[in-house]
């Protein structure tokens, strides 16, 4: 029979597709910036944001060990940005997993750039040396006006020095961009100003997935009312440019998230004319191209 596990969770939760393998451990609830208008996820009631009580997270953690000792190898932080506490309360919380959790080999969490504004890299690598070891920035976009229309709250240079400084922390950084963020209007200077920060800070891993409105478009026309979704083929031509930017050495490059009409695994630079043959025939030939049904892309 199945042991519950001995954490409190507010439904829903979500976690990076990468993570469901991993202990689901609550350190707040919701994401504290929440403002983004392409973004669905913490907009129930019960989401609001709220830091979750020190205490019951180190219980949880403890009960956790209790329970399951040796199965766990992996622990994701969230909700939305466990990175907004204080380098303090990360190291407690880091230390109560080593403790208790002693299989676990790696421990990560949603970051917000705006959450390492005030984290030195020192304490980022007291950090990693504790056991955070890979963090998911969702950049979005690196062009300033798409950025500014969907109230990301960050700019390039700022989710830049974010990426910069977990970097020089040895923190594994996994950023995602979302492909027809800036319609047919800003689809250009969109993928061209994403591959440009992902040049300029060479992350280890770079995802895209596609921007989508389950619950509907209302709110985030409220700051883009001018625009425009990009169909299928305008998706494929802006992941295209995107490639045909990107210059990157050693970074895994995943274009495979349920969203994705084409999904694209490979290692960039390495691999990037595969990729750009692959959407080339997605472009010229999608009768003969891997395309996913839109009944597989339900989210």
């Amino acid at each position: 029979m199945r042991q519950a596990i001995p954490i409190r969770y507010i439904s829903p939760v979500f976690r990076p597709p990468s993570e469901a393998q991993s202990l689901i451990l609550p350190v707040t609830n919701g994401c504290s910036w929440n403002k983004c208008t392409y973004c669905e996820m913490y907009t129930e009631p019960q989401k609001k944001f709220q830091v979750r009580e020190e205490q019951e997270t180190l219980d949880s953690i403890r009960r956790c060990g209790e329970q399951f000792p040796r199965q766990v190898q992996r622990v994701f932080l969230g909700d939305g940005d466990a990175m907004v506490l204080s380098t303090r309360r990360l190291m407690a919380l880091l230390t109560a997993i080593k403790e208790h959790l002693p299989a676990v080999r790696r421990v990560s969490t949603y970051c917000l750039p705006r959450n390492v504004r005030n984290k030195s890299v020192a304490e980022l690598k007291e950090l990693r040396d504790a056991g955070l070891s890979l963090t998911y920035i969702g950049a979005e976009s690196g062009d300033d006006e798409v950025l500014q229309r969907v109230n990301k709250g960050e700019s390039f240079e700022s989710t830049r020095d974010a990426l910069d400084k977990l970097g020089a922390a040895g923190i594994t950084r996994s950023v995602m961009l979302l492909n027809g963020l800036g319609g047919r209007g800003r689809s250009q200077q969109h993928a061209e100003n994403s591959a440009r920060l992902a040049n300029m800070t060479q992350p280890e891993f770079l995802a895209t997935l596609v921007v989508s409105f389950p619950q509907g478009e209302e709110r985030f026309r409220q700051g883009f009312p001018t625009w425009e979704p990009l169909d299928q083929h305008g998706m494929f031509l802006e992941i295209e440019q995107l490639l045909q930017n990107l210059d990157l050495k050693r970074t895994v490059f995943r274009s495979d998230h349920a969203s994705n009409w084409l999904a694209l695994k490979g290692t960039l630079g390495a691999e990037k004319s595969r990729l750009l043959a692959e959407v080339r025939t997605a472009i010229e030939h999608p009768q003969s191209a891997k395309l996913r049904n839109e009944w597989e892309r339900a989210l």
